[in-house]
């Protein structure tokens, strides 16, 4: 089988493409898949995937992000960051935190890490991290003035506790 692009060369990659519930099949030569790779990559990079995830293209308040907010150490504008979608350096975690935390939550659910860890250390961690969730949920019924469910909440965090000092 011949290549769907050139014509001239044996097709040895079969790519299916659906493209409004339209699925075709290309069957490319290396050079022609090599190409559209290429292309691919340029028009579907990884700064564009979290600009989507951040709806960077909404208009936002004036008053949301001031239009100079720089970071301190490489100098990024969180307009550049919003435009390529990448921060500069480490120090822009810190900088951009106000606004990077709705993103982050966005993208990962959380705004804290909970991947993997060893496992010795992972029980000390997830019981750390159930407490500081029940404790939240704690104040919650206390504001909400479900004092059962706080009751409730209040033993399992004395629980956790418990376990922890044996």
């Amino acid at each position: 089988m011949l290549c769907n692009i050139c014509g001239k060369n044996q097709a040895t990659v079969h790519l299916t493409e659906i493209i409004d519930e339209q699925m075709n099949e290309l069957h490319l030569c290396e050079e022609c898949a090599r190409q559209k790779s290429v292309a691919m990559e340029q028009q579907f990079g990884l700064s564009d995937l979290l600009a989507g995830m951040a709806d960077f293209d909404k208009p936002e308040k004036e008053s949301e992000t001031p239009a100079g907010l720089k970071c301190p150490n490489c100098g990024l504008s969180y307009a550049d960051f919003k435009k390529i979608g990448r921060l500069g350096c480490g120090t822009c975690y810190n900088a951009f935190s106000k606004y990077l935390g709705p993103l982050l939550k966005r993208i990962h659910g959380s705004t804290q890490h909970t991947g993997k860890s060893p496992l010795k250390a992972a029980r000390g961690l997830k019981d750390s991290i159930d407490t500081q969730e029940l404790r939240l949920r704690l104040q919650k019924a206390i504001e909400a003035e479900a004092f059962e469910e706080a009751a409730r909440l209040r033993d399992q965090i004395k629980e956790i506790e418990n376990k922890k000092e044996k």
